[in-house]
């Protein structure tokens, strides 16, 4: 098997051992045959993943590798790089999900033979999938539906002119006319000057590998295969997919699956959907992809185009016609007329091709700021729709109320093609800690008569920490609001949740569109009833911690037990120290230092990496080492399955010699904690190592366990009384200030 072209690093080679790192260090120390560097650097070295396999395989540390594991290390060591990588592994997934008896028979035989008979039988399956992207008899330009094509070929792409970045083919110079006043409804742009001469395509998008390009590839190809029978075609592609977004979190911006799910129920069922920004493919994903349907997708990086491309062919019957490109200068399907539109455009792009397309027919609504690359993306959209069609657009919330775009807002609600503006919950997608916007616009059929505009604001349905929102609840609001208000053309207020504002409410001289400016406050949000409740509430959490004060303390001669150290009994076994904080496969919630010391349940996140994560269970100990705090958790179930985050020690007991309780309560201690610290310039750091505590019977760890655990649940009932506290001082403040509390 040609397999030594493919590189695994030190971390890799213990997950496939199913070890840690350090045991791979000392296999390097101890063992003279253990396989040398091929690449890499000196403090991260890589190795031959078919010569580690070998000699793991003779010293018998082989035996139960996760098939998924050893695919996944063949994807990401691949000569060429994960991406191409990938990509073949698409097409050969696409071929067994297909024809699998043409897999069979082609991988019957040795990988020169594999390689040299996939291409054609490759081609014989991405032909009906991806078609032609425009021209030559293929789509209608008014109608965005398609003739039966003349020939079957790999997806294409335009070239670009050089004076406004739109086909070359499909451009027709324009003569210089004054700006647009988005004030003044213009008439639309006559579709016949953009869509008679279809673009002729020139470079393919998704060409078939040849034999040279998938030899390397083949053992990948075989351990992928293998995968499908076990996991299926479909989900052997998500996970390779989404273990490689995972592991490059710098280099992509997804769109969270939830958020697509929404965007595309408010788009609602459709024949023909375009997304010219289409990174991984994850809104066309979203769609109930069903034959008969055409999905149109574009994307600036290549990689993603076709990885898209494949991703969608698996998943459905319906053609794919993808191209690559920028879509602002250089729109593949100018001729297009979609039934949906689904967008998740780069924000705050200031690069976006502003100076040449000045004069662009798409600015139907005015031409957009330099600052306002998002408002250039909302024009494509509604000129690649057809006449009733539905757009859905990820939008930061700036561009609901930035000046520099009120005329073009003001124009989108004069000629009723803005048609909602929802909120999202702070999480909903990077960047996590703004509250992005959805924007849902329609091209009208015919002149509205007095429009409404839904606003609907869903913050109130943020997640714990950075959890993530309550996706369900989110849902629920938003596409009844939606339903109700798109079947009627207005929806009865719902009071901090949604409203129809009607259009000339809107127009003023800001044209603010950020719902949260015009929802009424929720009718019983902190009125005098809610606050009712949260001070009923109060009275019996501080009834609860005056029953769970402690008893008065009585005074002893201090105790002279034998004193042992964390460190010993590590050595001893005792218990198990991990320290946090290296990310690694595992997906989950991430248990912070801040959450140990405020309380809370885990709310961090960490990047991919090659490093083994660390999982808590109930029981364990999580020590934080910086600080100068005496802070000390015991995972509960509710937390137990959180990633270990960074700076942080998880203690894991030997319950027959350690009571968890015990050894939490002792390491609180304020003098354990002191000589167990060292002072740098700027920072306290522990050395959990040196904490000390009392060799004592198991029996008498328990009494000393059950008193620790009552201070516990005394503090945490402290902290609920504060925050409880908190919100009713804070409904006092808004309910005398908005008149729903009197002063008496």
């Amino acid at each position: 098997m040609q397999d030594n072209a493919t590189e695994v690093t030190a971390a890799g080679i213990a997950r496939l051992a199913g070890v840690g790192r350090a045991a791979v260090s000392n296999w390097r120390r101890r063992h003279a045959d253990f396989p040398k560097p091929v690449g890499g650097t000196e403090t991260s070295p890589s190795f031959a993943l078919a010569e580690v396999e070998a000699w793991l395989r003779h010293q018998g540390k082989l035996a139960e590798v996760p098939l998924r594991e050893r695919v996944w290390q063949q994807l990401a060591g691949h000569p060429e790089g994960p991406a191409t990588g990938l990509t073949h592994a698409g097409f050969a997934l696409l071929l067994v999900h297909d024809r699998p008896t043409v897999w069979l028979e082609a991988s019957a035989g040795s990988d020169e033979r594999l390689a040299a008979l996939l291409p054609a039988a490759l081609e014989q399956v991405a032909a009906p999938r991806f078609a032609w992207a425009q021209g030559e008899g293929g789509v209608h330009a008014d109608a965005g539906t398609e003739a039966p094509p003349t020939v079957n070929r790999p997806v294409t792409v335009n070239t670009p002119d050089t004076v406004s970045g739109r086909s070359a083919a499909s451009h027709t110079p324009a003569a210089p006319h004054p700006p647009v006043d988005p004030y003044t409804p213009a008439a639309p742009p006559a579709s016949a000057a953009l869509s008679a001469t279809p673009a002729t395509p020139t470079t393919p998008v998704v060409p078939v590998p040849t034999g040279p390009q998938l030899f390397p590839s083949t053992p990948l190809l075989r351990g992928v295969a293998e995968l499908a029978a076990e996991l299926g075609a479909r989900q052997t592609f998500e996970f390779l997919l989404g273990r490689h977004l995972d592991a490059n979190p710098r280099q992509y911006t997804p769109t969270p699956t939830e958020l697509a799910r929404l965007m595309a129920d408010l788009a609602g069922p459709s024949r023909t959907v375009l997304d010219p920004a289409c990174g991984t493919g994850a809104l066309p994903r979203a769609l109930d992809i069903r034959p008969g349907q055409e999905l149109y997708v574009q994307d600036s990086a290549p990689e993603l185009a076709v990885l898209t491309a494949l991703r969608l062919a698996l998943h459905g019957r319906a053609p794919v016609r993808a191209a690559v490109g920028d879509s602002l200068r250089a729109d593949a399907f100018p001729w297009l007329r979609a039934d949906t539109v689904l967008c998740h455009p780069p924000f705050n792009e200031r690069n976006w091709g502003h100076d040449e397309l000045a004069y662009d027919p798409r600015w139907e609504y005015g031409f957009p700021a330099r600052a306002e690359s998002e408002l250039a993306w909302v024009q494509h959209a509604l000129a690649r729709l057809r006449d009733g069609g539905t757009a859905v657009l990820l939008m930061p919330p700036a561009t609901a109320s930035r000046r520099s775009g009120r005329r073009i807002r003001a124009d989108l609600l004069r000629r009723g093609v803005l048609r909602a503006v929802v909120a999202l919950p702070v999480g909903a997608a990077a960047p996590y800690n703004i509250p992005l916007h959805l924007w849902v616009l329609r091209r009208p059929e015919q002149a509205p008569g007095r429009p409404e505009v839904l606003l609907a604001d869903a913050g109130q349905f943020t997640g714990e920490g950075r959890g993530g929102p309550d996706w369900q609840a989110v849902r629920d609001v938003v596409l009844d609001a939606w339903r109700a208000h798109d079947r009627d053309g207005t929806l009865q207020e719902r009071p901090g949740l949604a409203r129809s504002v009607p259009v000339i409410e809107l127009l003023d001289d800001d044209v603010d569109l950020a719902p949260a400016r015009h929802l009424p406050p929720p009718a019983a949000a902190d009125g005098a009833e809610q606050l009712a409740a949260v001070r009923a509430c109060l009275d019996a959490t501080l009834r609860l911690t005056a029953g769970l004060t402690p008893p008065p303390a009585v005074t002893a001669p201090p105790a002279r037990w034998p004193l042992t150290t964390i460190g010993e009994l590590a050595r001893g076994s005792a218990l198990v120290m991990r320290t946090g904080g290296n990310g690694g496969h595992a997906r989950g919630p991430v248990l912070t230092d801040h959450d140990v010391l405020a309380g809370t349940g885990p709310s961090g996140t960490l990047p991919e990496s090659e490093d083994e994560a660390v999982l808590t269970e109930a029981g364990d100990v999580v020590v934080p080492v910086l600080g100068g705090g005496s802070v000390v958790r015991v995972v509960d179930p509710a937390t137990a399955g959180a990633v270990l985050g960074r700076n942080l020690v998880l203690l894991h007991p030997d319950p027959a010699a350690l009571d968890p309780w015990f050894l939490a309560g002792f390491l609180r201690g304020t003098a354990n904690n002191r000589q167990a610290s060292s002072y740098a310039s700027t920072a306290t750091r522990l050395d959990v190592r040196r904490l000390q505590l009392p060799r004592l019977p198991l029996d008498e760890q328990r009494r000393y366990g059950a008193r620790f655990r009552a201070l516990d649940e005394f503090e945490r009932a402290l902290r609920h009384a504060g925050r409880l506290g908190d919100q009713l001082v804070r409904g006092m403040y808004d309910g005398l200030t908005d008149g729903t509390v009197p002063p008496g």
